[in-house]
Parts: structure tokens; C-alpha cells; sequence
């Protein structure tokens, strides 16, 4: 996951493209306050050595365990990471895994990024990279989905309300539905994790590339086997400035009531 190179480029903080500004002037019911947090939450790459207090992480993580969870089941656990011997023996891990990434899919700027754009960000990144071990603090969100309760009699009445097609599209595309079924009950929780960070203060960013070597960071982190990680969200007092994110406008992504 990717995002523009906040760090080189400052602006004040709370400042809003004119779009979002407008939007967020809309009074009580607009949320202006949650508007301006949302619209200056760059991904921060370049982080203070500075500790990060526990009843700020803390916090951190309740406003993640605050977003919605699937069925209610509220299977999530999160790792956070603070020790930084820790942090050293995952920084290797994370120069390898940053690595891969910049020689494969990182190794061209995304269509619409100019490139200069594009090289700050990598900059930032390779900043991180460089830098890992100096690392506040680390959260890992975990998910692990209870065994299934399912019985032959409600497998034959799920097929008979989807239908054969559609039942056997389900049958084979499991493994897909599993993985989303799970991603939908943490990154909505890492997102609210993200706000609070902004609105404390604090820089983050969420990446997933620690899953190229998730059998070693599971192991460096003591996670279980059967319990799966799904980001590395480092935390701490920002050394750039907020400011602006660069999005797509509304009107070039919406798709009012058909494609």
C-alpha cells in the first residue's frame, strides 16, 4: 500500500483542499473537526526516536477495537511493539521486505503520480527503511475467524437461496471470501486507528509488505501460527509537517446507480 510523500512537502496543519473545506464548513452535522483529520492524513513516513507514551498507543488501540466487527465476534488482537531490541530484530525484516517491494511493484510510479512525485515518496519509504530500528513504536492488528459451525441442512438451504451458479461460484471462490470476510473485520479498526493517531498528533501509515516474510515476523513476535497478521502501522511524533492529501475528485469515481 502507497501513499503520497507527505513528509516533503509541508503545509500547516488541519489544511484542507478548498473541496474538503467546503464540506467541512457545513456545520455540526458535517463533522468538521473529523472532515479536517480525514483530509490531512498523509502517510507519515519519517518518525522522531522520541517514545510514544503507552496511554497514547492505548488509545490508539481502543479507537480501533471501536470499528465494526464482523458478526460481532471481535476476534482482533493487536501487537504493539515498543521494546527496541524488538525493533531491531525486525528492522532486517523490514529492509528485505521494503527492498522487495521497490524492485517489483514499487519500482514505477503509479499512473497519474508525476515522477518527482513519486521519487519523494520513495525517498520517504527508503527514509523508513534506513531508519526502522529507530522505530517509537509498531502495531501489528491480528484476526482469527472461530471454526465454522455450519451443518449439512443449512449447506443445502445456503444453496438453495443463492442457487447452483451462484453456490458453486461461493464453493470455489472460499478462499477469497475468507480472506475479505476477515480483512473487513480489521481494516476498518486500523482505519479508526489511523484517525486517532492524526488527531493525537502523531504520524503512521499502514503498509502490508511484512506479509512477504510473515512466517519471521510471526516468529520475532511471538504470534501464533494460526493467527493472521494483516499490517504494520509504525507510530510517532511526525519530523515533517501535515497538510493536504492529493485524491481523485468525487466526480471522477462515483458511479450513481449503475457502472
Amino acid at each position: 500500500m502507497t501513499s503520497e510523500a507527505s513528509e516533503a512537502q509541508t503545509a500547516p496543519a488541519h489544511t484542507a483542499p478548498a473541496d474538503t473545506a467546503a464540506v467541512a464548513t457545513g456545520g455540526p452535522a458535517a463533522g468538521p473537526e473529523l472532515f479536517a483529520t480525514m483530509s490531512t492524513m498523509r502517510a507519515m513516513r519519517r518518525l522522531k526516536a522520541d517514545p510514544v507514551p503507552e496511554e497514547l498507543l492505548d488509545r490508539l488501540v481502543q479507537a480501533a477495537v471501536w470499528g465494526p466487527s464482523g458478526g460481532n465476534m471481535q476476534r482482533f488482537e493487536y501487537v504493539v511493539v515498543t521494546d527496541r531490541a524488538v525493533m531491531a530484530e525486525l528492522a532486517p525484516l523490514w529492509r528485505r521486505c521494503v527492498d522487495a517491494y521497490l524492485a517489483t511493484t514499487g519500482r514505477y510510479a503509479p499512473s497519474g503520480m508525476d515522477e518527482a512525485a513519486y521519487r519523494r515518496m520513495v525517498a520517504a519509504i527508503e527514509y523508513q527503511r534506513d531508519h526502522f530500528a529507530d522505530t517509537p513504536a509498531l502495531i501489528v492488528p491480528c484476526y482469527r475467524f472461530p471454526p465454522p459451525r455450519i451443518e449439512e441442512e443449512g449447506l443445502r438451504a445456503s444453496a438453495e437461496a443463492l442457487g447452483p451458479q451462484a453456490a458453486e461460484r461461493m464453493a470455489t471462490g472460499q478462499t477469497r471470501f475468507q480472506a475479505l470476510a476477515e480483512g473487513s473485520c480489521v481494516y476498518p479498526g486500523v482505519q479508526n486507528l489511523l484517525l486517532a493517531a492524526r488527531a493525537l498528533g502523531l504520524a503512521a501509515n499502514i503498509t502490508i509488505w511484512h506479509l512477504m516474510l510473515e512466517d519471521e515476523w510471526k516468529q520475532v513476535l511471538g504470534i501464533p501460527a494460526d493467527m493472521n497478521t494483516f499490517a504494520a502501522v509504525p507510530v510517532g511524533r511526525p519530523l515533517g509537517n501535515f497538510g493536504p492529501v492529493r485524491r481523485r475528485p468525487v466526480a471522477e469515481v462515483v458511479h450513481r446507480d449503475r457502472w
